[in-house]
C-alpha cells in the first residue's frame, strides 16, 4: 500500500475514537492471490458504535464494492481500529472474518504511536501477513 493510505487509515482510527473504526479497502491481487496492491481505501462508520466490535454498514459495502468494480479493482478486505489493545485479531474478529481471501487490516491506538498490521484468517487460523509502503 501507498504510505497515504496507510495514512488514511490511521487517521480514520483516531478519528473513530472512543469507538472503533472500520472501512473497506480494494485493488487488485497476485495471480495466485497470495499478494495484493491496495489502491484504494473507503472509510466506513462503525454501524455497531461500539469500542468492542466494528460492522461495516451495508450500503457502505455496497458502494465500496461498485466504486472498486468501476476501476477494475475487487474489494481486499477490511480494516479497523483496536484503541486499546494490540493490533491481532480477537477471538471475536476470528469469528466474525467474512471471507478467507479477504486481508484484515488492524490499526491499534494502544501505545503512543499507533501500530498497522494485516492479517488472513482461514478456518479460524490467523496468520500474520508483511505489509510493504510503496510508492
Amino acid at each position: 500500500m501507498s504510505p497515504r493510505i496507510h495514512q488514511q487509515m490511521i487517521a480514520h482510527a483516531h478519528r473513530g475514537v472512543p469507538l472503533e473504526a472500520c472501512g473497506l479497502f480494494a485493488g487488485t491481487v497476485t495471480a495466485d492471490g497470495e499478494d495484493a496492491d491496495v489502491l484504494c481505501f473507503f472509510p466506513t462508520d462503525n454501524e455497531a458504535a461500539s469500542s468492542k466490535v466494528y460492522t461495516v454498514p451495508a450500503k457502505a459495502f455496497l458502494q465500496a464494492d461498485r466504486a472498486a468494480e468501476d476501476q477494475g479493482w475487487q474489494l481486499l478486505g477490511v480494516m479497523h481500529s483496536h484503541t486499546h489493545t494490540d493490533a491481532y485479531p480477537s477471538p471475536t474478529d476470528v469469528r466474525q472474518a467474512p471471507d478467507e481471501s479477504w486481508h484484515y487490516v488492524i490499526v491499534s491506538l494502544r501505545d503512543d504511536l499507533p501500530s498497522l498490521r494485516s492479517y488472513r484468517i482461514v478456518g479460524g487460523e490467523i496468520t500474520e501477513e508483511a505489509v510493504e509502503l510503496a510508492g
